[in-house]
């Protein structure tokens, strides 16, 4: 007689489970009372014994493979029985698979296991290929966790998907020289603590011994998760170089003059930022040159009838662009006292989503760190970005004599979809020539 014997649900809240392993192979004898296979739930790994009998004529779930409870795992009966057709063995599905088509592994050679293992291909679509490795067995976590190993650098080979057994971390720590390492209890206590993974810890004691001191230092180089500021400069200025084709261009500019104005306006205390002065130079630049304040999406260019100009302000754990409203139609004190204002905020945390949307450019300043050149990635949603750099007392031939200038230099990173290099240099030039015409500065 034919028995479909199924995976039983142990518990009440499992609604899948993981063959750990068959403790039976198809042709086998069953008897009541013999172990079948073993089942991983998420609380423990569990014996299922036979409650019928029957000579094993067809295992249908492989071991690793998740499925949920009640599936029928293996077909009893006598010999020469017609095994039944059976629907195919749901899988569980994974968030992030789409088919589960997986590739059966290649065997490794002893020397090869103590290699990381690859993971196995899942197939899905012909444009994109997952990766799939099952989760390693209860023993082989606690096994790793308790010898301080990374379990992806282990081979698996459990069942046909690849599973990290507890033999497969056996054998990792004979063939990868863990044997050979050597640790102090404290230094083990805190590894353990930090989770880090002995095998990649250096040892500086006695006979290469690996010591609290190495353990430590070992945990200060641990990944650290960046926070959300980060993690979105990250991703908008990778988004930025990846699908802006930047190019830039460099000028220097004559401060001799400026400063000194900038100087007498102090004595009347009268304090303006050097960053003032450039932001009202970029501003009268950008009505020459509106190209520069665009922005494009590489079919169509729009052009912003406002010029509002993003300041960079450095905070611990990432930056933030504040934004100048109508910066051309402002008086150099005016930008003075908002940039202060806006900075202020930034550095306290209660900046607004106002205060930091809408702009058109950005200025990126460096100078005050001592920065003599840099480039600045341009912000998406703009066209163009201005990084500035530091006043240096420099050397320069005016009128065939050699005298000493103070050189700011300035580049122009722009976005060549829509910028041609003729309208960065021209824009660049204009920068320069509004900075050096002392005209412009006589009143604030």
């Amino acid at each position: 007689m034919i028995v479909k014997v199924p995976i039983p649900k142990l518990g009440q809240s499992e609604e899948t489970v993981i063959v750990e392993s068959w403790k039976v192979k198809e042709g086998d004898v069953v008897k009541k009372g013999d172990v079948l296979f073993e089942i991983e739930t998420d609380k423990s790994v569990l014996e299922v014994e036979s409650q019928f009998e029957g000579t094993v004529l067809k295992i249908l779930v492989p071991v690793g493979q998740e499925v949920p409870v009640m599936t029928i795992g293996l077909i009893l009966g006598e010999p020469g029985d017609e095994i039944p057709e059976i629907e195919p063995v749901a899988q569980v599905a994974k968030p992030v698979q789409k088919t589960a088509q997986i590739a059966k592994p290649a065997k490794k050679s002893v020397a090869q296991t103590a290699k990381p293992a690859e993971s196995a291909q899942v197939a899905v679509a012909p444009a994109q290929v997952a990766t799939f490795k099952p989760n390693p067995s209860p023993r082989a976590k606690k096994y790793a966790k308790d010898y301080l190993i990374n379990l992806d650098s282990v081979q698996g080979t459990g069942g046909e998907v690849g599973r990290v057994t507890e033999q497969d971390v056996v054998d990792y720590l004979n063939n990868s020289g863990y044997n050979d390492k050597k640790i102090t209890p404290a230094a083990y206590n805190v590894a353990k603590k930090e989770e880090l993974e002995l095998l990649v810890i250096d040892g500086t004691g006695e006979n290469g011994r690996i010591t609290l001191a190495d353990v430590k230092d070992a945990a200060r180089e641990k990944p650290q998760e960046f926070n959300q500021m980060r993690k979105v400069i990250a991703e908008r200025l990778t988004q930025s170089k990846q699908q802006i084709p930047h190019f830039y261009v460099t000028t220097s500019i004559d401060m001799t003059n400026l400063m000194a104005r900038r100087k007498e306006l102090k004595d009347e205390e009268i304090n303006i930022s050097v960053n003032v002065f450039v932001m009202k130079a970029v501003a009268l630049a950008l009505k020459e040159y509106p190209m520069l304040n665009s922005s494009t999406d590489g079919k169509s260019v729009s052009f912003k009838s406002k010029i509002n100009i993003g300041v960079a302000v450095s905070l611990e754990g990432g930056l933030v662009v504040p934004v100048i409203k109508n910066a051309d139609k402002k008086a150099l004190d005016e930008i003075h006292a908002e940039i202060a204002e806006l900075a202020e905020k930034a550095r306290s945390g209660k900046l607004g989503k106002a205060d930091m949307t809408g702009g058109t450019f950005t200025i990126s300043n460096m100078g005050m760190l001592g920065v003599e050149n840099f480039s600045a990635i341009i912000n998406p949603g703009e066209s163009a970005i201005l990084a500035v750099s530091a006043g240096i007392d420099t050397p320069v031939v005016i009128n065939g004599e050699i005298v000493i200038r103070n050189m700011m230099k300035v580049t122009v990173s722009a976005d060549h979809r829509a910028v041609d290099g003729a309208d960065a240099a021209q824009f660049a030039k204009a920068i320069k020539t509004n900075l050096e015409d002392m005209t412009l500065w006589e009143t604030v």
